[in-house]
């Protein structure tokens, strides 16, 4: 027969399969306590309340659930590597990945976050996936946007004057300007119509293709054009250029309504340790209000600027005055406004409480304002700041989230506000201690996304190579600013193309159709085994149930994130399972047709068919292989369940079925039975492999 086989002791043979049997029951009770704790809860939740003996219940974790099935937020960017080295291009943009993950791990706290990078044509593009995100608003905030930590300096440089040249340059741009606006308004003078000479003159994009309509404008939004158009009336056109600080306006009155009603008013601030842009407290609230219950009994109309100059812990308050000029309702905070529109012109309000500290508020003026509807036809000029920036107030120092090496939320134990600690790395430390012995004396300023978020003054050096963030922060803002310092800077600056937000509920619809799908496959499958193969195809279905128990506690235990497509590549994979008991059967079927007992057929079954389950499985995990290396976020899904269920398949049918079958053989005689493929009598003596 081309084999060797020798005599084996069946008593022998018969307890070791038991005890295999004993195993292969023992591996499906394991398997359906991971995959379906709860229902294992329920009985230990029976047992208690009958018995009473508390025992402990089950982890019951469920599956880790993909975006399309779980539903979350579907996010692609793009990053711009334009300034990067072409060889350098993959590494920077894997960083961003890398730093993206991070981000979406710690602030989101998703645990199984799919980021990958991608490269269509000679863009470098970001596939995220977040799973269970629904406010994808936020997701987008912790993802693009990068926290920029700065401590800066005053800056004493004097301003840069024009060089000659560029005082010429923009004396020539503006007498071009000035040519092209007077022809514009001699077209409107001789007759043309207003809208032909808008589309040729204008260079205002917005309203060019508008017949130059800039809708009802205020005093605020273009108060050189307003003040025009209050002393002209309804279809005037002016007579000369009206000068903004951007250029040159032929301007045409269209019509006029009544505008919402504007106070002005002046505030006397006395802030306090904890309230918000309160950088340097110097009152407790307490303290706070004690001072302000003085000013208030003080203060009257005629001398509240003075007391304000005097007093007020808002800074600049002592050039300003308090004065908060015009503003229109939504403007200030809710209890500020209330106060200011419920007191009459020239009255002083009681004590206001905001965030910000205590107030008292004089309102100097209230008016119903007007608002003109004007179209224009404009024409750019240049300034000198058009050309060199004016001085900033503050330069860079050096140091920046760059030198960061941990940031923390603390508490100020003096005064319990909540405020973010940072650490400096060894470069840090020593510029920082630079920066503060050169400052001694004076503010330096710590910024945040380009906002001076605290300027405290620096009283001695700073050795330590630590600082403070304090700006009025809640606990989930300081978290979430100290999350985004951690977490580092983008390497590159990427752009947000794409955003899908996938429902939960069409997700698990998704997962209960493929559920039900699954389930009536494989129902169909088994009952097939059993019609045609009998008595093995029955053994076969209970092994193939054993295999989709242990494939589904695999998935669950080494946490493998189910999508549509990874139910597809399972689904596959229980169709190559059957495959494998198909081959053994079909090839015990050719053996007993040749004569041989039943024993002999099953054991060289099993040997011969081995090799083409073997051959055809390698195929598949190889292709898997190169799908979870080389494909994107659903084709791993499906790749990497497809190879496990592959793996799975073959320990199943080879040593589960066979272990079965030799347990059940001894059941039957060696003679012809229907049962098992309806084989002849043979005199081939019960050996086995």
């Amino acid at each position: 027969m081309g084999k060797n086989y020798k005599v084996v002791n069946t008593n022998f043979l018969r307890s070791t399969i038991k005890w295999r049997i004993v195993g292969v029951f023992a591996l499906l009770a394991v398997c359906l306590v991971v995959v379906v704790p709860n229902y294992v809860n329920n009985g230990i939740n029976w047992v208690n309340a009958k018995s009473n003996l508390g025992l402990p219940a089950l982890p019951a974790a469920g599956f880790n659930l993909g975006l399309d099935l779980q539903g979350g937020a579907h996010l692609i960017y793009q990053a711009k590597t334009e300034g990067i080295e072409a060889k350098d291009r993959v590494d920077s943009v894997e960083g961003v990945r890398d730093v993206i993950e991070r981000r979406v791990r710690g602030g989101l706290g998703v645990a199984e976050p799919l980021v990958q990078t991608t490269k269509v044509g000679e863009d470098y593009r970001i596939i995220v996936e977040l799973p269970g995100v629904t406010d994808v608003n936020t997701a987008i905030k912790m993802i693009g946007e990068t926290p920029v930590l700065e401590f800066k300096e005053e800056n004493n440089e004097p301003q840069r004057e024009l060089t000659a040249d560029e005082k010429k340059q923009m004396n020539d741009f503006n007498a071009a300007a000035a040519k092209k606006a007077k022809d514009a308004l001699r077209a409107v003078q001789g007759g043309k119509e207003w809208a032909a000479v808008v589309t040729e003159y204008s260079e205002d994009a917005a309203s060019k293709n508008n017949a130059g309509d800039l809708g009802f404008i205020t005093s605020k939004t273009f108060p050189e054009i307003f003040n025009w158009a209050s002393t002209h009336k309804d279809g005037e056109v002016s007579k000369e250029a009206v000068k903004t600080f951007d250029g040159l306006n032929v301007v045409k009155r269209i019509a006029v309504r009544d505008g919402e009603k504007q106070v002005s008013a002046s505030h006397l601030l006395i802030c306090y340790q904890g309230a918000e842009r309160c950088d340097a407290p110097k009152y407790t609230k307490k303290e706070a209000y004690a001072k302000m219950l003085e000013l208030k009994a003080e203060a009257t109309p005629k001398n509240f600027i003075d007391l304000v100059k005097q007093y007020s812990t808002e800074p600049g308050a002592a050039d300003r005055g308090g004065d908060l000029g015009e503003f229109g309702k939504g403007a200030m905070v809710p209890e500020f406004e209330n106060a200011v529109w419920d007191i009459p012109v020239d009255t002083v309000s009681n004590i206001v409480e905001t965030q910000f500290g205590y107030h008292l508020i004089l309102k100097t003026g209230e008016e119903t304002t007007k608002e003109y509807q004007v179209a224009r036809i404009f024409v750019a000029t240049k300034q000198a700041v058009d050309i060199v920036p004016p001085k900033e107030d503050w330069k860079s120092s050096g140091l920046s989230g760059k030198q960061l090496k941990r940031a923390e939320v603390t508490e100020d134990s003096r005064t319990g506000q909540i405020q973010v600690s940072l650490n400096f790395d060894e470069a840090g430390t020593k510029l920082f201690a630079d920066i503060t012995g050169r400052n001694v004396g004076k503010p330096v300023a710590i910024f945040l996304d380009g906002t001076p978020i605290s300027t405290p003054r620096v009283n001695e050096p700073i050795l330590s190579g630590s600082a403070v963030i304090s700006g009025g922060f809640t606990l989930l803002e300081a978290k979430t600013l100290a999350q985004r310092l951690n977490s580092g800077a983008l390497p590159v600056p990427v752009e947000l193309i794409s955003q899908q937000k996938v429902d939960a509920t069409l997700g698990m619809e998704s997962l209960r159709s493929s559920f039900y799908a699954g389930l009536i496959g494989l129902l169909v499958v088994l009952i097939f085994m059993i019609i045609y193969y009998r008595l093995p195809g029955l053994l076969a279905s209970f092994s193939l149930l054993v295999y989709a128990s242990l494939s589904l506690a695999i998935f669950k235990l080494i946490g493998v994130t189910l999508t549509l497509s990874g139910i597809a590549g399972f689904i596959l994979s229980i169709g190559m399972a059957v495959d494998a008991n198909v081959l053994v059967f079909e090839r015990m079927k050719e053996e007993l047709q040749s004569g041989k007992g039943l024993k002999s057929a099953m054991e060289e079954a099993f040997v011969r068919a081995w090799s083409s389950i073997r051959d055809s499985n390698i195929t598949t995990l190889i292709s898997c292989v190169f799908l979870v290396w080389m494909g994107t976020g659903f084709v791993q899904g499906f790749a990497v369940t497809l190879a496990i269920g592959v793996l799975v398949s073959m320990f199943t049918a080879i040593t589960i079925t066979r272990t079965i079958l030799r347990w059940v053989f001894y059941w039957f005689k060696e003679e012809a039975n229907w049962l098992f493929l309806g084989h002849k009598k043979s005199s081939d003596a019960q050996l086995i492999k």
